[in-house]
């Protein structure tokens, strides 16, 4: 199996009600790249946020008690926190330059998933109300326009348990099921496998994440091509949330 990324350049800087799936299209025919059955979209969510209009202005915010305590603690601007802390079920845990909590998504992050970068001074963007609903839309105005069949991912760079560095990661997706589970297929050596679930979404956004990279790069949106198992997996119901451990089960809190 050969996979192939390609960076969409040439989408210019997002603007509240601008139609995602028009850009991605003008730019691809600029560059005279084709859509095709199978094809699989990554598009980070800073650009799902401006889109939507869905961007906070942090001199709006009045800090509460909680977020000045922490802000103390943190050394974060305690307008930020107060932002976390509104878009959190639950702050976890809190560290010397870190805040991990529980998103109103369920996703267990940093700073709840907000970020200050690739965003104008004072502003920030949080992870997207609905991002599969958001993947969804994208979805179904690329597949009117060119009738093939995609997958749509919205993807996050976040940080992962007990390991350093972060990765892009998947907060939406549409059309595919973000959870391969191959229980019952057999390994090189023939023994069946039991237990064997692979996040292939969470996959396709670290790959993704290499092109668009986390400072100037201008890529927000990366097509992979030749993923064999998009139809294997083909789900026009699925939604992120597969990815989410439940609670009962998550031994790292």
């Amino acid at each position: 199996m050969e996979i192939k990324l390609v960076g969409i350049r040439n989408i210019p800087f997002i603007k509240e009600g601008d139609n995602i799936a028009d850009l991605i299209l003008n730019a691809m025919n600029e560059d005279q790249i084709k859509i095709e059955d199978g094809d699989i979209f990554v598009i980070a969510e800073t650009v799902i946020a401006k889109s939507e209009g869905n961007i906070i202005d942090l001199d709006s915010i009045q800090p509460s008690l909680e977020a000045e305590k922490i802000s103390e603690k943190t050394g974060k601007d305690s307008r930020l926190v107060e932002a976390i802390i509104q878009k959190s079920n639950e702050i976890i845990k809190v560290g010397p330059d870190f805040i991990i909590s529980e998103t109103k998504h369920g996703f267990i992050c940093a700073n709840a998933g907000i970020d200050e970068s690739n965003v104008d001074n004072g502003m920030a963007t949080p992870i997207p109300d609905d991002p599969d609903k958001s993947a969804a839309l994208i979805r179904k105005n690329l597949e009117k326009a060119t009738s093939k069949e995609i997958v749509v991912i919205i993807s996050d760079t976040q940080g992962r348990t007990f390991r350093e560095g972060a990765i892009g990661t998947t907060v939406g997706i549409s059309g595919m099921t973000p959870l391969w589970d191959r229980k019952g297929e057999k390994d090189l050596y023939g023994r069946e496998l039991q237990t064997t679930s692979i996040a292939v979404a969470d996959e396709l956004a670290g790959a993704a994440s290499i092109l668009m990279g986390q400072a100037d790069e201008g890529i927000p949106v990366v097509l992979i091509k030749g993923v064999e198992y998009t139809q294997k997996l083909k789900d026009d119901k699925a939604t992120s949330r597969a990815l989410i451990r439940p609670k009962k089960y998550d031994v790292f809190r």
